[in-house]
């Protein structure tokens, strides 16, 4: 495996990651004030 491929696929993998709890961690934080119909909390 060459240098640049290595590069390339831990600069993927790290940035999929980074997006990966991003969104885990927005879906967690506002499905506390999110309703079980989908409405949001008044």
């Amino acid at each position: 495996m060459e240098h640049e491929t290595l590069y390339s696929l831990a600069n993927y993998l790290g940035t999929f990651a980074m997006l990966a709890v991003l969104g885990y961690h927005f879906v967690a934080v506002n499905g506390k004030y999110m309703a079980k119909d989908g409405k949001a909390k008044a």
